[in-house]
Protein backbone atom coordinates (compact mmCIF):
# COMPACT_ATOMS: atom_id res chain seq x y z
CA UNK A 1 0.00 0.00 0.00
CA UNK A 2 1.63 3.39 -0.61
CA UNK A 3 1.84 6.40 1.33
CA UNK A 4 -1.02 8.67 1.06
CA UNK A 5 -0.40 12.35 1.96
CA UNK A 6 -2.43 15.07 3.64
CA UNK A 7 -4.89 17.19 1.27
CA UNK A 8 -6.88 20.13 2.00
CA UNK A 9 -10.92 20.01 1.09
CA UNK A 10 -12.05 22.56 -1.24
CA UNK A 11 -16.14 23.63 -0.46
CA UNK A 12 -18.85 21.65 -1.64
CA UNK A 13 -22.11 22.09 -2.57
CA UNK A 14 -24.47 19.49 0.09
CA UNK A 15 -27.92 20.13 0.73
CA UNK A 16 -29.71 18.95 4.19
CA UNK A 17 -32.55 16.43 3.27
CA UNK A 18 -35.35 14.79 5.13
CA UNK A 19 -33.95 11.53 4.47
CA UNK A 20 -30.18 12.46 4.46
CA UNK A 21 -27.47 14.94 3.50
CA UNK A 22 -26.38 15.38 -0.08
CA UNK A 23 -22.97 15.82 -1.05
CA UNK A 24 -22.08 17.55 -4.70
CA UNK A 25 -18.68 17.03 -5.12
CA UNK A 26 -16.31 19.32 -7.42
CA UNK A 27 -16.25 16.74 -10.06
CA UNK A 28 -20.62 16.62 -10.31
CA UNK A 29 -21.41 13.79 -8.42
CA UNK A 30 -23.35 13.44 -5.48
CA UNK A 31 -24.13 10.89 -2.84
CA UNK A 32 -26.39 10.60 -0.09
CA UNK A 33 -25.26 9.94 3.42
CA UNK A 34 -28.77 8.58 4.55
CA UNK A 35 -30.36 8.35 7.57
CA UNK A 36 -31.45 10.99 10.32
CA UNK A 37 -28.06 11.16 12.27
CA UNK A 38 -27.64 10.37 15.92
CA UNK A 39 -27.38 13.53 17.96
CA UNK A 40 -23.71 13.73 19.95
CA UNK A 41 -22.01 16.35 22.74
CA UNK A 42 -18.69 16.94 22.39
CA UNK A 43 -17.03 13.82 21.55
CA UNK A 44 -17.55 10.43 19.11
CA UNK A 45 -15.09 7.39 18.83
CA UNK A 46 -15.51 4.99 16.52
CA UNK A 47 -15.40 1.49 16.20
CA UNK A 48 -12.08 0.05 15.03
CA UNK A 49 -11.37 0.27 11.26
CA UNK A 50 -14.47 2.78 10.31
CA UNK A 51 -14.10 4.78 7.52
CA UNK A 52 -14.23 7.77 8.94
CA UNK A 53 -15.49 11.27 6.96
CA UNK A 54 -16.11 14.76 8.87
CA UNK A 55 -18.69 17.30 6.98
CA UNK A 56 -18.66 20.82 8.52
CA UNK A 57 -21.35 23.30 7.02
CA UNK A 58 -21.41 27.03 6.46
CA UNK A 59 -24.19 29.07 8.50
CA UNK A 60 -26.36 29.03 5.22
CA UNK A 61 -26.32 25.29 5.57
CA UNK A 62 -25.66 25.22 1.71
CA UNK A 63 -21.84 24.79 1.71
CA UNK A 64 -19.16 22.70 3.02
CA UNK A 65 -16.15 21.22 3.41
CA UNK A 66 -15.57 17.44 4.20
CA UNK A 67 -12.36 15.57 5.66
CA UNK A 68 -11.51 11.75 5.54
CA UNK A 69 -9.57 10.68 8.28
CA UNK A 70 -7.36 8.29 7.72
CA UNK A 71 -8.32 7.23 5.05
CA UNK A 72 -5.87 4.95 3.14
CA UNK A 73 -7.08 3.83 -0.33
CA UNK A 74 -8.42 6.48 -2.03
CA UNK A 75 -6.42 7.95 -4.38
CA UNK A 76 -4.86 11.40 -3.84
CA UNK A 77 -6.19 12.46 -7.83
CA UNK A 78 -9.60 11.32 -6.89
CA UNK A 79 -9.97 13.52 -3.83
CA UNK A 80 -8.21 16.23 -5.77
CA UNK A 81 -10.54 15.97 -8.31
CA UNK A 82 -13.83 16.00 -6.04
CA UNK A 83 -12.74 18.62 -3.51
CA UNK A 84 -12.42 16.13 -0.59
CA UNK A 85 -9.47 16.33 2.03
CA UNK A 86 -7.69 13.82 3.96
CA UNK A 87 -5.40 13.75 7.25
CA UNK A 88 -3.38 10.83 7.90
CA UNK A 89 -2.81 10.64 11.46
CA UNK A 90 -0.22 8.56 13.50
CA UNK A 91 -0.93 6.91 16.34
CA UNK A 92 -2.24 9.08 19.73
CA UNK A 93 -1.84 12.19 17.31
CA UNK A 94 -4.10 14.97 17.56
CA UNK A 95 -5.02 17.30 14.64
CA UNK A 96 -7.52 20.29 14.09
CA UNK A 97 -8.87 19.58 11.02
CA UNK A 98 -11.54 22.48 10.94
CA UNK A 99 -11.77 25.29 13.22
CA UNK A 100 -13.17 23.99 16.32
CA UNK A 101 -13.10 20.06 15.64
CA UNK A 102 -10.14 17.76 16.22
CA UNK A 103 -9.59 14.55 15.18
CA UNK A 104 -7.33 11.87 17.19
CA UNK A 105 -6.19 8.38 16.27
CA UNK A 106 -6.88 6.20 19.08
CA UNK A 107 -5.25 2.39 19.65
CA UNK A 108 -7.31 -0.02 17.41
CA UNK A 109 -7.73 2.24 14.51
CA UNK A 110 -10.13 3.88 16.32
CA UNK A 111 -10.70 7.65 15.96
CA UNK A 112 -12.27 9.74 18.23
CA UNK A 113 -13.74 13.47 16.37
CA UNK A 114 -14.48 15.95 19.23
CA UNK A 115 -16.47 18.98 18.04
CA UNK A 116 -17.06 22.88 19.55
CA UNK A 117 -20.10 23.86 17.42
CA UNK A 118 -19.86 27.74 18.43
CA UNK A 119 -16.05 27.64 16.83
CA UNK A 120 -17.14 25.41 14.12
CA UNK A 121 -20.02 28.28 12.79
CA UNK A 122 -21.76 25.60 11.21
CA UNK A 123 -23.09 22.10 11.89
CA UNK A 124 -20.68 19.86 12.25
CA UNK A 125 -21.45 15.74 11.01
CA UNK A 126 -19.69 12.53 11.25
CA UNK A 127 -20.33 9.50 8.80
CA UNK A 128 -18.61 6.34 10.01
CA UNK A 129 -19.11 3.09 7.85
CA UNK A 130 -17.48 -0.35 6.84
CA UNK A 131 -18.58 -2.47 3.89
CA UNK A 132 -21.88 -3.68 6.16
CA UNK A 133 -22.90 -0.65 7.77
CA UNK A 134 -23.43 3.20 7.41
CA UNK A 135 -23.93 5.46 10.88
CA UNK A 136 -24.34 9.37 11.08
CA UNK A 137 -24.06 11.46 13.90
CA UNK A 138 -24.25 15.48 14.28
CA UNK A 139 -22.49 17.62 16.81
CA UNK A 140 -25.28 19.50 18.92
CA UNK A 141 -24.74 22.49 21.36
CA UNK A 142 -24.56 20.95 25.12
CA UNK A 143 -26.00 24.80 25.71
Amino acid sequence: MSARTTIAPETLSISLLDYGIQVTYLDDKTTVYRGVPETVESALTTSPGKATHVLVCDPTETEGVMMYINDRTTHDDVLRATGVGRVVLAPEETNQIFPGVTATRLEGQRTRIEADIETARGRVFVFVEDDWTEESYEFVDTD
